[in-house]
């Protein structure tokens, strides 16, 4: 890649960035197909299954930069994303009409169990960051690296059973949540390829994998090649460039699931896949043969922490529920572009 021209470059990574989208659409259809004729999603080894699905673009890119040695170019994408994948519920937000916030229909308190796992686990990869490279299990694989595969296995395990059989009981009024899960059928819309039969659906769900899979290693390839001629730092561009390519599946079906009235679904499947992203530092220390946390440095705690900041916006915004729209965005989405735009400038600001 490094003898193409930049224009060619920048080609390549537009089209695998379309790739990635329209692939991604796909993985979400024939996931939520398989689920319903299979049942995946009923046992936690099943959502695993799930989260690997959605989450193909940055195990992609995280393989391959990780392999390359660009561990600041795979830390960016794993720890950026989150704070790029969350503000999908911007447009979400903006998607599900102008008379009620995103937040104020959600009316269920689950999303907001899985925002406090993406804060839990965020906090697993900032204490990791300060591990010695000298802790490494192996001198490979990172002690909160593990840990936060685990502490995800265990908070999705939790989650699941409240969701199946919750507690407690809230009353929203106004509320507008919609199904718990994709496998519930639709009211007004049939689960996709109803009429397909299992074995096409598999094949159009392996296909869908592939195109991905190729897709994020071009990504991967051709970004960093372009960073590099533009003089940009391989975390910033993984943080927001790439995070944002690899983001594009998520604004779609995130789109769709709050025109289907699923908003309670739309919140948390950004953060469900935000949690189980950071478990891919598991697999970056692997294939990089050292642990990748600790190279993460100070612009990656930034991105951290401003990831966090987003999450808590919506969780405190799904609990306060927010009544009036502004230009169709609840006041927790306003607020969360003006904490992004000061993070994303705060990047250029702090020393590399």
């Amino acid at each position: 890649m490094s003898g193409l021209g930049s224009p060619v470059l920048i080609l390549l990574f537009a089209a695998a960035s379309v790739a990635t989208w329209l692939a991604g659409v796909m993985l979400s259809k024939t996931t939520d197909a398989l689920d319903v004729r299979l049942g995946l999603g009923d046992e936690l080894g099943g959502i695993i299954l799930l989260a690997i699905a959605g989450s193909l673009p940055e195990l992609a890119i995280t393989v391959s930069a990780c392999a390359a040695g660009h561990l600041d170019l795979a830390a960016g994408n794993l720890i950026g994303g989150i704070a790029v994948q969350t503000m999908v519920l911007v447009v979400c937000d903006f998607a599900s009409g102008r008379e009620r916030p995103l937040t104020f229909l959600v009316g269920a308190l689950t999303p907001v169990l899985e925002g406090i796992l993406v804060v839990i686990v965020v906090s697993g990869v900032l204490m990791g960051s300060l591990l010695k490279p000298s802790t490494a299990i192996g001198g490979v694989v990172s002690p909160a690296s593990l840990a936060i595969c685990v502490v995800w296995a265990v908070g999705i395990y939790v989650i699941n059973k409240v969701r199946k059989a919750p507690h407690w009981k809230v009353e929203m009024a106004g509320s507008r949540p919609g199904r718990k899960h994709r496998r519930q059928q639709h009211p007004d819309q049939p689960h996709p390829f109803a009429s397909a039969s299992t074995a096409r659906v598999a094949a159009l769900f392996l296909g869908a994998c592939g195109v991905t899979l190729v897709a994020g290693v071009l990504l991967e390839v051709c970004g960093n090649t372009l960073a590099d001629r533009a003089g940009v730092n391989g975390v910033i561009f993984g943080a927001t460039i790439l995070a944002t390519a690899t983001a594009l599946p998520e604004i779609s079906s995130g789109i769709a699931a709050v025109r289907l009235g699923d908003n309670a679904l739309a919140l948390g499947d950004i953060f469900g896949g935000n949690a189980f992203q950071l478990c891919l530092f598991l697999l970056a220390d692997i294939i990089a043969g050292t642990p990748v946390l600790p190279t993460a440095g100070r612009l990656n705690s930034w991105l951290a922490s401003l990831g966090v900041a987003l999450t808590a916006i919506y969780g405190f915004g799904v609990i306060s529920r927010p009544e009036r729209a502004r230009f169709r965005l609840g006041p927790d989405s306003i607020l969360a572009v003006v904490v992004f735009a000061l993070g994303v400038a705060g990047l250029f600001v702090l020393p590399h």
